[in-house]
């Protein structure tokens, strides 16, 4: 696949008007060839199954020819290169099953929704954390998703731009808790160490370390502290949204009109502002 920045594999590297017009089926057909089974479909519906199997490295114009049987000339009558086909694979595992319920009744729950659906994406599909998407291409997968998505979080009352910041943070959080999963999956397989064994070959030297006193606070924590049972995504998660929260809440009480809702807050007069006693205007006149 077409490289990027530190090797990855990036979207928008190929053509970009021909992979709008192949995203949105907007541009000719090819004829009919020797191989009328092959479709652009089966080409790129191989290409995810190879990604998910094997990482993003193994998708390749020949490797896919031998996987549908089909001569690897005839794939490029389908498809220009390696690049339009990463954001047609891109584009493809982002499909939802069109239930607009999955993405919740409120703001808060479409986002709960947003940040779970696409951790497990990313489960799913673990080579997307290798593929450079800083500037997609937007098919119709991701404008859906998109457009299900900014509807249900609308009512929160913040600027577009915000709102965008919004999924943008969201989506951030995710891939760094899902780079993390994946990170020490691969340390298991590379080292044969299970997490279990690897902390445990620590343990006699940390506990020994703790034992100094050099580290009060680290040796004052409790044992399930650094436990594989506290959920740090949800919790992570639900922090995110606490803070949503009482910005959607303070903007709130700032736009609520006079009379309604919780007053403005208003600065202190100034000085010249303060009202004079009665004493003062007889005294004057």
């Amino acid at each position: 696949m077409t490289s990027g920045s530190g090797g990855m594999d990036t979207s928008g590297s190929g053509d970009i008007v021909r992979t709008l017009h192949l995203l949105w089926d907007l541009g000719p057909r090819p004829s009919r060839g020797p191989k009328p089974g092959l479709t652009l479909d089966r080409i790129v519906e191989a290409a995810v199954r190879v990604a998910d199997e094997e990482g993003l490295e193994a998708v390749s114009m020949r490797r896919l020819s031998t996987e549908l049987g089909a001569g690897t000339m005839s794939l490029y009558r389908y498809v220009p290169g390696k690049g339009e086909l990463l954001d047609l694979m891109l584009d493809r595992v982002q499909r939802t099953d069109g239930d607009p319920s999955v993405h919740g009744d409120d703001w808060r729950s479409a986002l709960e929704a947003l940040g779970r659906e696409s951790l497990a994406l990313y489960q799913r599909h673990p080579w997307l954390l290798r593929a450079n998407q800083s500037r997609p291409v937007l098919g119709p997968s991701a404008i859906d998703g998109m457009e299900k998505v900014i509807s249900r979080i609308k009512p929160m009352g913040l600027s577009d731009p915000e709102l965008i910041s919004v999924v943008v943070m969201i989506d951030s959080y995710v891939i760094g808790a899902a780079r993390t999963q994946l990170y020490a999956k691969e340390a298991e397989r590379r080292t044969g160490l299970t997490d279990t064994e690897f902390w445990a070959a620590q343990h006699p030297v940390l506990e020994q370390v703790m034992a100094s006193g050099r580290y009060p606070v680290m040796a004052a924590l409790s044992e399930d502290a650094f436990g594989s049972e506290f959920d740090h995504f949800e919790f992570g998660l639900q922090r995110i949204l606490d803070g949503l929260d009482a910005l959607v809440g303070r903007r709130g009480r700032v736009s609520a009109p006079k009379g309604r809702g919780e007053p403005r807050d208003q600065p202190p007069p100034t000085r010249s502002e303060e009202p004079r006693p009665p004493e003062a205007d007889s005294a004057g006149g």
